[in-house]
This record gives C-alpha cells, structure tokens and sequence, in this order.
C-alpha cells in the first residue's frame, strides 16, 4: 500500500496466528497446561484484566525466545488470543471460549493454585 509516492511500512512482526479453542483436541489443551511455565503465564493472566499484561511483565524463569515459544502453545491450545499495541504485544485469557469448549478444565487448574497446589511462578 502506498501514500503518495512513499510505500507504507511493512509491520515489524507477523501478527499473532490464534486457534479457537473449539478447534482443539483436549490432549493439546492438556498438553499446553502441563507446563509449569505455561500454567503460571495462565495463572497470572487469570488474576489480570484482559489487554492489561505484555509479553515482557510476566515473572517467569525463561528467556524471551522460549517465552515466544509458551505464548505460541498457548494459543494453539486456544487458552490465550495476543495482539499488537505499538510495539509491544498484549494478551487476554480466553476463559469464556475455553470454558465452553472445555467446562470446568481452566476452573479446576486454577482451584488448584489457589489451593496452594502445582507450582508458582516462582516456584520451579
């Protein structure tokens, strides 16, 4: 796309690519919340408002490439739906689409922190 003469920036990332969760096997959804560093970015999105947490303000133990790759099997397990503000990329649980396609699944792994079981996010 062009304005004027000057051609249009081209993005500086692709965009995030999102599976909805009622495309998901339940084996992938399990498989994404059997990570200890993925079921603390779940957790701690859980305790936040949607669109507030960036990818770089979570308290996790890994560096940003893995962290990339947690993200990325977070949406493929249709848990979590990123977008691009600026240069940052925000996040939101999808709790409502994952909680009709899998009733009861996020709640129980959620119940479980509270309860103090599974590991924290610093809690490795």
């Amino acid at each position: 796309m062009t304005k004027g003469n000057v051609a249009a920036p081209a993005p500086h990332r692709t965009p995030p690519e999102h599976v909805h969760p009622r495309d998901v096997p339940l084996e992938t959804a399990l498989g994404a919340l059997s990570d200890p560093v993925r079921l603390a970015l779940v957790r701690e999105l859980a305790a936040s408002e949607d669109w507030e947490r960036t990818c770089g303000s979570f308290d996790v133990p890994v560096r940003k490439a893995a962290l990339s790759h947690h993200f990325a099997v977070l949406r493929s397990a249709g848990l979590i739906e990123q977008r691009d503000a600026g240069a940052k990329r925000i996040n939101r649980l999808r709790r409502a689409e994952f909680e009709e396609r899998f009733p009861g699944l996020l709640a129980l792994v959620l119940r479980q922190r509270e309860a103090g079981g599974g590991p924290g996010p610093r809690g490795w």
